[in-house]
């Protein structure tokens, strides 16, 4: 599919972190990630390139999800990037299609 990137607000942290997804082959995927999180910034360095095949393949025992699991502690432990980071590699290998996201939170009138 070649270059995809995402721009994903991460939520009251106010972070935004822009991922760049590139694919020559439609299964090596290299990551960019661009964030001023610096919990964000390692899990980034820490994903330099995937197998996108593999990771569909392990769920949630691959290399991201794993590496998402050491790298993201606490109140991180909730971030949606990774799930970002996720997606791009889905689509930047063809694995998957490009289509917005999104997490809404409803008020309590509106769920009654």
């Amino acid at each position: 599919m070649g270059l995809t990137q995402v721009k994903i607000h991460a939520g009251i942290c106010g972070f935004i972190t822009i991922v760049e997804a590139r694919s020559t082959d439609d299964q090596m995927v290299q990551l960019k990630v661009v964030s001023p999180c610096e919990t964000i910034q390692n899990l980034g360095q820490s994903l330099a390139e995937v197998d996108a095949y593999s990771e569909i393949g392990c769920g949630f025992n691959g290399v991201v999800h794993q590496t998402v699991q050491k790298t993201l502690k606490g109140g991180c432990s909730g971030c949606i990037v990774p799930s970002g980071i996720f997606k791009a590699m889905q689509v930047a290998a063809g694995l998957a299609l490009p289509h917005p996201a999104s997490i809404q939170f409803l008020s309590e009138e509106s769920t009654s």
